[in-house]
């Protein structure tokens, strides 16, 4: 650092928060038109493939118009004469009925939240009272011809402990939210959702994970999270240092799936075999001694959303700043938790509460809190949230139990979203190894795309000398539970023949075994965008390099300028300092040093020095 170049202002910092948002979308859209240009190209009639055009800009805040019924070529199919045909045109109509579901729980991934009451347009049916039993009935039959359970959550104008009060809708017809989803024929059909929990040290976190996972309430001296714990200094601080893994289960129906018998904890393997829907929470460290912990925890388990705990009586401080920009960073959709409730004075709770609004509001943010109270705004939150302008916050209390209900349903609606390449070559991050006795090494991770099977033949690496190891998968596990088969988008546990453990780490990859070996680079150059740094930063500056479940010190060796300061965008080449690493071009990636000092996107892989950034600059010089 220079000491003539002074630290950085206030007006600094905030271009670099406000960049964040903008920058993140960016890079979303980047990954996505890789991932298009990945997909097989079209074939044309004779044959052969058309020539690679651009591809198109993807904007995810207008998927909704997809759901709308706008295209031309189909008429949208009219809902209400399905709902209400008499015989002898009712078996047809229950039939068209059962494709209806079948295509939207298709488009779920098991499961659907079907809006009865509302056309596909959104027009009101107007349903009477009987014609909403009709339906309801109908609806029923329906899902029970694809193996599938109804749950109605929520009506309004129908009476019942679902009825909602009706000052939102003015609609007079009975309307109302049923929740269908499918019975999975295999354990490896089961739905999950990958949920990793961060916020401030004392928020809380794990406390609200053992009150969720293990039933039961806590005595307010961390009863609820000795159980969830690694290791003893865990339970004799109170404080979590490493990356715990947690599931809850949601049956067809949408129980939380628990022991009968009261004070027995049911294992892994029975919540799998006895759930539908299963939600994996990666329990992380709040503590700033961990962050690099915590930030591996997040890159490497691929979060569908993140669950940011802030306790009443702190607000947003200290590490939660720092999660919640991680998080943004990747893209991820985020939801609050307020704990400590039943301690904190009103007056602090209604201040926690305004900070937190504003620094959701704030452009390096841009998020739309909402404060969820009742089942109507619970319900209407979750089918919405795929959305990642909107951000949920609860306020619960794990002592009373206050709210929990209600996290608990949001849970069990929450969306399936993420786009998976099954067609594509299976490739596997490992972000956990163990040895296991009697079994051998085994190594866990998420599948980014493809599909595997046991039995296979893989390549392991790279090594420090970016060699590959030769090995076949033993046998595969999903949540303790033995499955034959692993396709993209799911976490996994991989059994390896002739394999030691001190020969894997976490940031291999598993590939199938091909005829040429996979490619590693030392070098890359990537996009990146500063979000926080003191002075200036050059050529041979030093960062904790972020991709992935890969961590490991880089230097940066160009840059497209002579230097670049907080909240500037620039095209930088690194080196990786140890080892080379297994990349692929679209890769999100996230450096600190300390704390996060800023984000990118892999543009390409390998660096030419023939070739520098910039010509006029150290490198070009050079």
């Amino acid at each position: 650092m220079t000491a003539g170049l002074g630290r950085q202002t206030a007006q600094e910092r905030r271009k670099g928060e406000s960049a964040l948002s903008e920058f993140a979308d960016y890079v979303e859209r980047q990954q996505q038109q890789q991932h298009q240009r990945r997909a097989p190209a079209p074939t044309k009639a004779n044959g052969s493939t058309s020539t690679a055009t651009k591809a198109p800009e993807v904007h995810a805040e207008l998927d909704i118009l997809d759901s709308l019924g706008l295209e031309d070529s189909t008429p949208p199919v009219r809902l209400k004469p399905l709902l209400l045909d008499e015989p002898p045109v009712e078996n047809e109509s229950n039939t068209r009925l059962t494709e209806v579901l079948r295509e939207r729980i298709g488009e779920g991934h098991g499961e659907t939240l079907f809006e009865l009451g509302y056309e596909n347009s959104g027009e009101s049916m107007s349903l009477t009272r009987d014609e909403w039993d009709v339906a309801v009935e109908r609806v029923r039959a329906a899902a029970s011809n694809l193996q599938a359970d109804c749950r109605i959550l929520l009506t309004r104008n129908v009476g019942g402990e679902e009825d909602a009060p009706s000052q939102l809708h003015k609609e007079k017809g009975c309307t109302g939210s049923i929740m269908i989803r499918q019975n999975p024929k295999t354990v490896e059909d089961v739905m999950e959702t990958r949920i990793a929990v961060v916020g401030n040290v004392d928020a809380g976190k794990s406390t609200m994970l053992g009150v969720l996972v293990k039933g039961g309430l806590d005595d307010g001296r961390g009863k609820a999270r000795v159980n969830l714990f690694r290791h003893k200094h865990e339970v004799e601080s109170g404080r979590t240092s490493s990356v715990g893994m947690e599931i809850l289960g949601f049956d067809t129906l949408g129980d939380i799936v628990a022991s009968n018998v009261p004070g027995r904890k049911l294992s892994w393997e029975e919540i799998g075999h006895r759930s539908a829907k299963v939600i994996s929470f990666t329990d992380l460290a709040g503590h700033e001694r961990y962050l690099r912990t915590t930030v591996f925890g997040l890159l490497s388990s691929s979060p569908h959303y993140c669950l940011l705990m802030v306790a009443a009586n702190n607000g947003l401080i200290g590490m939660s700043k720092e999660h919640l920009g991680i998080a943004l960073a990747l893209n991820v959709p985020v939801m609050v938790v307020i704990t400590k409730i039943d301690i904190c004075p009103p007056h602090i709770l209604q201040q926690t509460i305004k900070q937190l609004s504003a620094i959701l509001k704030s452009p390096g943010a841009r998020k739309i809190p909402i404060l969820i109270k009742n089942r109507e705004e619970c319900i209407n939150t979750a089918s919405q949230f795929v959305s990642q302008r909107i951000c949920p916050i609860f306020q619960v209390s794990n002592v009373t139990g206050e709210s929990l209900d209600l996290v608990r349903m949001f849970l069990n609606v929450l969306p399936q979203y993420g786009q998976y390449d099954t067609q594509g070559s299976f490739e596997f991050h490992i972000n956990d190894t163990f040895s296991v006795p009697f079994v051998g090494t085994v190594v866990s991770g998420v599948a980014k795309s493809g599909v595997v099977h046991a039995g296979d033949p893989v390549l392991i690496g790279p090594d420090s000398l970016g060699q590959f190891i030769s090995t076949n998968i033993r046998t595969i596990e999903r949540k303790r539970i033995q499955v034959p088969v692993c396709s993209a988008g799911q976490s996994a546990s991989f059994a390896l023949k002739r394999v030691r453990r001190k020969e894997v780490r976490k940031g291999m990859v598993v590939l199938p075994k091909l005829d040429q070996p996979p490619k590693v680079y030392s070098e890359f150059v990537a996009e990146v965008l500063i979000l926080s740094h003191a002075t200036t930063i050059r050529t041979k500056y030093q960062a904790m390099l972020h991709v992935g479940p890969v961590s490991q010190t880089c230097a940066i060796i160009d840059i497209d300028r002579e230097y670049i300061r907080t909240g500037d965008r620039a095209t930088v080449a690194f080196h990786f300092v140890q080892r080379p690493e297994y990349l692929a071009v679209g890769d999100r990636l996230l450096f600190r040093e300390g704390r996060t000092k800023g984000l990118g996107i892999v543009k390409a892989v390998g660096y030419d020095a023939n070739k520098p950034l910039n010509p006029g600059g150290e490198a070009g010089k050079a």
